[in-house]
């Protein structure tokens, strides 16, 4: 099938369904990440969870969807785009039912993995299957669209997480995906177009050194918080992460047209920038996260649903500013937006951190949390533009793949970096220890939004959405 650009901006009727449920499964999988954040203090006490069991509750779910996001996206290119994607949704409520079944904190951990599995097979799907149905001239308001909708997630996340575990249990912010995940799968096979990627071979030996590489990356990120970054363990598990991903590199080099990464997608440093920044963006975002909503329960004394409730005015303007700036993409650039957005999230971020305190009136919170949401919102569409400009058709589906995979890496990242700074400057003794490392770890966060800021420096102008070809073939 050939989608040509159309003379009529407006989308069509299969491109609405196209739009819808990629967003619907893609907003899932994002609530999923979000929904836990509130339930973090409920966990600690009902489970009994140490700190380090908290960050392997939410980076779990972000380590087997950084080491399986591409073998994921390959497989999408090679059996089927919207096959795999329904697969995924299928895997996810599976294993959100496992989460909801847990007995303790180990077994929570284990489904949350396999939930990380069931997300690695449908975001990057679900962006390949957008960038497979809009053309070029479309694609920056699709992708604003769809960063709105998926802004749902942020926007109910901490909302839906507090309700739930205020009101029911914390085991029923798994059971809701379950009935959601089986509609959603249902719909995609009936009402969304298969696609494919570039034909070829499945490359299985970029495959496991790529899963293997990163899960040494991603297990030393994570331990080195708790470890100390010059243990042992820690310094082997990064050595041997590099090691394999230099195997890895070579390996692309020899596999061509064929390989999982291939390296022309990288002749172009637009393409490289775009994914720094998106790498760092969300080291930002999922590091102040980890620590916000528990802020609030811990310091303030609010119920998880209060907690929810008080992140209103920043995760509220991630549903309304999203889809204004992928619409202004195509007027402005990527650059524009990547970059005042990254900058006002610094702000907003750091601005926070000076807030931070026991005494703090919350209406002082609120003008600074609009500006942090305001400034991630800006950027996601913009930097998810800026990627998908860069390649061939053929590529959409392994750039998808990469960008969201570096993203979730720098989740990872990011709660790790937050959760080293917080564990040296404060605890959870005393409303004022944790106020200190709260302060401290939100600090690291906004010098990273500062640092993708200056990454995105590197980013087109209005030319990128131009530099496609105007036809997709499906």
């Amino acid at each position: 099938m050939q989608v040509n650009q159309p003379d009529n901006p407006g989308f069509t009727v299969q491109q609405r369904w196209v739009l819808g449920l990629a967003a619907a499964g893609s907003c899932m999988a994002a609530l999923d990440a979000l929904v836990v954040t509130t339930a973090l203090d409920t966990l600690r006490h009902e489970l009994s969870a140490s700190v380090e069991a908290l960050e392997w509750t939410v980076n779990a779910y972000g380590l087997s969807f950084a080491v399986l996001l591409m073998t994921a996206s390959a497989l999408g290119d090679r059996w089927g785009r919207r096959r795999v994607y329904s697969a995924g949704l299928l895997v996810f409520a599976a294993s959100s039912a496992a989460c909801a079944l847990a007995p303790g904190i180990g077994w929570l951990i284990a489904g949350r993995a396999l939930q990380g599995l069931g997300a690695a097979m449908v975001l990057p799907l679900a962006m390949a299957l957008l960038a497979a149905a809009f053309p070029p001239a479309q694609r920056g308001k699709a992708l604003g669209l769809f960063s709105g909708v998926t802004g749902l997630a942020v926007l109910a996340g901490p909302v839906v997480g507090g309700a739930v575990v205020h009101g029911l249990a914390w085991q029923w912010i798994f059971w809701i995906n379950v009935p959601f995940a089986l509609l959603v799968a249902a719909l995609v096979w009936r009402k969304v177009p298969e696609s494919k990627g570039a034909p070829g071979k499945l490359d299985w030996r970029g495959a496991v050194l790529m899963v293997l590489s990163l899960l040494g990356l991603v297990w030393g990120l994570m331990r080195g918080a708790h470890d100390g970054w010059f243990s042992g363990p820690v310094l082997g598990a990064l050595g041997a992460g590099l090691v394999l991903g230099a195997a890895f590199v070579a390996s692309q080099r020899r596999e061509a047209w064929e390989a999982m990464v291939p390296p022309r997608l990288f002749r172009s440093p637009v393409f490289a920038a775009a994914n720094v920044a998106g790498f760092l963006m969300t080291a930002s975002l999922m590091g102040t996260l980890f620590f916000m909503a528990q802020f609030f329960q811990v310091v303030q004394g609010r119920s998880p649903l209060g907690a929810g409730l008080s992140m209103l005015p920043w995760t509220a303007t991630l549903f309304l500013v999203a889809p204004v700036a992928g619409a202004m993409v195509a007027r402005v650039g990527a650059r524009t937006l990547v970059v005042v957005g990254l900058v006002l999230q610094g702000i907003g971020v750091g601005w926070v951190a000076l807030l931070a305190g026991p005494q703090t009136a919350y209406a002082l919170w609120v003008l600074p949390m609009v500006v942090t949401g305001a400034g991630v919102s800006m950027a996601m569409p913009a930097v998810q533009s800026a990627v998908l400009a860069e390649v061939e058709p053929g590529d959409i589906g392994k750039a998808s793949g990469l960008f969201q995979t570096l993203r979730q890496l720098g989740g990872v990242l990011g709660v790790a970096i937050a959760a080293t700074v917080f564990t040296g400057a404060g605890g959870y003794a005393s409303a004022q220890q944790f106020s200190s490392g709260f302060a401290q770890a939100l600090a690291a966060c906004a010098v990273l939004s500062l640092a993708g800021a200056a990454v995105a420096l590197r980013l087109r102008g209005k030319a990128p959405i131009s530099l496609q070809p105007t036809g997709v073939k499906v």
